[in-house]
């Protein structure tokens, strides 16, 4: 499903839902809008509230916070290090405040809207399992943070929410998804062509509300192992995705309008990477020596779809893939432009800089891996090998989504395979590594998911860098901060979620289910 598609649509309603204002009786006409819709449109505002969710803050929060903190970007600037230097917490502030007003609100609004049809419950299901994905990605950055009263200032005046623990909240999105895929109804109208993910493929999101059961139970390993494995153990058997037919995607699109674009691709290019024929980036960013070692030192051949080498050619540069040619800049060690900037790897302008790239939301090779970890721990009656080993074969599949250049062949796949096999005899640990350091592989460019997953299992195995001036004491950054406004407009709430998390309203406190 192309976004262009939907793109006029969606913008018309988008202020459907801010300007439902009362007026004096006589003067109805004078505040109506006539290039307005007069009520909600669940299908179009399910479209925005998709778009919205993925496409939040993506350059300060996900490149430069956690693709810095988790080693897969750098820049020897000091102002955007918020991940690079644990230098500047402002980036992490940005997904709190865009997220919602937009995503948030709009999903809470198309929920209501479905919530009065018995014939709608389809489509309500969807809207419910979506919330829910909305929100694992909120409250797995920040914690404790509104839930329960969120998206209620239009519909409740609610404009001062509580903040839900995040217990609470994990409980609640478990039990959402669980009924929702539950009340799935084929039979029954779905959105069709206005679901930008699935086309309105009621099996297939059924399998995205078990795959992300799957991704939420596991969260749960370490402070509660028996509950996580009741879900994990429920999610498998309710369902989840079991190829790369199954990943949630969304299309764009390359033209003159901005909001067809990929939101990543576009956030990349504007925010560091516009300008190939340039000696610098706008924030002095590249790839990371760690994430480029690796994947040279290991053989993966998802570099030469991830990264490029600018090379003078004649009067011009060229991207050029050469695996020995690809150098990662390492994190922190520069408070200028170094010598050696222009050699250093970049994003591979034809896949991941495309503007018509997909945007995966969730893919079958992190499911793989997930049914690997449970294989593992005894929860899941298949074999980790097999999950593991059709985890790297989707995983380097996906690529070809991205054209081309992302194709990557099955020799290339089983020499991978070959050189880096199964740790069958490995200890749990040994095992776990192996996994979710192919997770931190599979995920890249989805930050958030790979920023969850490290704080929960501790891979891949990272060393932290002590730049001066930084805000951590020299460890990696384990939790978003809170927007300053909140401590003023919703102040009790916010002082009293703060107090609940220890270590203040800091990079260095924790999540509740981050336990060592």
């Amino acid at each position: 499903m192309k976004v262009n598609f939907i793109i006029s649509k969606y913008l018309a309603i988008s202020a459907i839902g801010l300007s439902l204002l009362s007026c004096d009786k006589g003067l109805e006409s004078l505040n109506e809008n006539p290039d307005a819709y007069g009520e909600i449109i669940p299908e179009y505002l399910f479209s925005k509230a998709q778009l919205d969710a993925v496409n939040v803050s993506y350059f300060g929060t996900s490149a430069l916070t956690i693709g810095g903190s988790m080693q897969q970007f750098a820049t020897y600037k000091e102002v955007p290090a918020a991940g690079d230097k644990y230098f500047n917490d402002g980036y992490s502030k940005g997904y709190f405040t865009a997220v919602y007003p937009n995503a948030v609100n709009e999903i809470q609004e198309v929920i209501k809207a479905l919530s009065e049809n018995p014939e709608d419950v389809t489509k309500l299901s969807i809207a419910r399992i979506w919330r829910a994905y909305i929100f694992h990605h909120i409250t797995d950055l920040y914690g404790d943070v509104p839930y329960s009263e969120a998206g209620q200032g239009i519909s409740g005046q609610v404009y001062t929410p509580k903040y839900d623990e995040q217990s609470a909240i994990y409980a609640d999105m478990l039990n959402e998804l669980e009924e929702a895929a539950s009340a799935l109804n084929p039979s029954l109208t779905s959105f069709g062509s206005s679901d930008l993910i699935y086309d309105g493929n009621v099996d297939k999101w059924r399998k995205f509300a078990y795959s992300l059961m799957l991704r939420l139970g596991m969260r749960l390993t370490n402070v509660d192992e028996q509950l996580a494995q009741t879900w994990v153990e429920k999610a498998i058997a309710g369902g989840v995705m079991t190829s790369n037919d199954d990943l949630a995607k969304i299309d764009y699109v390359d033209g003159s309008q901005v909001s067809s674009r990929n939101p990543i691709a576009t956030a990349l290019l504007d925010g560091d990477y516009i300008d190939p024929q340039s000696e610098d980036n706008v924030e002095g960013g590249k790839l990371a020596k760690t994430f480029i070692d690796h994947l040279k030192t290991t053989g993966d051949p998802r570099l030469n779809a991830i990264s490029v080498v600018w090379v003078l050619n004649g009067d011009r540069y060229v991207a050029d893939t050469t695996s020995t040619l690809q150098e990662g800049m390492q994190n922190a060690a520069f408070n200028s432009k170094p010598a050696e900037f222009a050699i250093y790897s970049e994003p591979h302008p034809n896949t991941i800089l495309r503007y018509d790239a997909p945007l995966l939301v969730f893919t079958n090779a992190e499911v793989d891996l997930l049914l690997s970890e449970a294989a593992l721990r005894g929860w899941y009656d298949g074999d980790a090998q097999s999950a593991y080993e059709s985890a790297v074969r989707a995983g380097m599949a996906q690529w070809s989504l991205f054209g081309e250049d992302g194709v990557i062949s099955s020799t290339r796949v089983d020499s991978y395979l070959e050189q880096n096999p199964y740790l069958t005899g490995g200890s749990m640990d040994e095992q776990m590594e192996q996994i979710h350091t192919q997770k931190w592989v599979s995920l890249f460019l989805d930050g958030y998911e790979i920023f969850a997953n490290w704080r929960r299992t501790g891979y891949p195995e990272l060393t932290p860098v002590n730049y001066p001036g930084n805000l951590t004491g020299g460890v990696i950054p384990t939790r978003f901060v809170l927007p300053d406004a909140e401590s003023t407009i919703n102040a009790a709430n916010f002082q009293e979620a703060v107090d609940r998390q220890g270590v203040g309203n800091s990079f260095t406190s924790t999540v509740w289910w981050d336990k060592p």
